[in-house]
This record gives structure tokens, C-alpha cells and sequence, in this order.
């Protein structure tokens, strides 16, 4: 009969082996890559923002304007509102190479751009 100590750490290293193998062997959560993206003066800064394709990416949006601004894209599946003087971040992807284009809602007419994933 096995001392039940003995046991005891024989599982404990065979789970730590096994999640070790499981972390290690999947291809998990990479690092996001990330774009910053600026609201200023009912304008997005820059107007395209340049990501890789196939690959999942983390937006961050800063409205540098004294108003709120909703960030809105068909394309992408996206909306938000981002308070003023607030940053939010927004997950895409990952994305086929191509052209995505978003508006903010509240000022359509000036707030215009544009993912490309390259």
C-alpha cells in the first residue's frame, strides 16, 4: 500500500506537468497588437489606421474632445460611445486584408476613417 503523502505529491506533480504541457502546446492568447486612435476636433487622427491582417488587434480610442463621440463600424461590428476626455479600448479582428471603415456617429460629416489590414 503507497504512502498517502506520496500520492498526494505524485498528482500534484502530474497536474502541474499537464497544465504546463497544456499552456505551453496551445497557441493561447498572444499579445494583441494594438493601434492608437485619436478623436480631436470631430476628426479621427489618424484617418487610416495601418494593422496586420489575421491578427487579432486591441483599438485603443482617445477623445481628446470636449463633447461625447460615438465610434461606429458596419464593417467591424463595432460601436461605442467614448465620453469626452475619455480613452476606450475596442477589440477587432482578427481581419482578412482589406479596407474597414468607421464614423463617429455624432459628427458623421467630419469623424470619418479607416482600418486597413496589410
Amino acid at each position: 500500500m503507497s504512502h498517502p503523502v506520496v500520492s498526494f505529491r505524485s498528482a500534484a506533480t502530474a497536474l502541474a506537468v499537464a497544465l504546463l504541457s497544456v499552456t505551453l502546446s496551445s497557441p493561447g492568447r498572444a499579445a494583441d497588437d494594438e493601434a492608437l486612435l485619436v478623436i480631436k476636433n470631430h476628426r479621427f487622427e489618424p484617418a487610416e489606421v495601418k494593422v496586420r491582417a489575421n491578427q487579432r488587434i486591441r483599438l485603443i480610442v482617445h477623445n481628446q474632445d470636449a463633447s461625447p463621440e460615438e465610434f461606429e463600424s458596419h464593417s467591424l461590428n463595432r460601436e461605442k460611445v467614448i465620453p469626452a476626455g475619455a480613452k476606450a479600448t475596442i477589440f477587432i479582428g482578427p481581419l482578412k486584408r482589406g479596407r474597414y471603415e468607421f464614423v463617429g456617429e455624432f459628427h458623421e460629416a467630419t469623424a470619418k476613417g479607416a482600418v486597413l489590414a496589410e
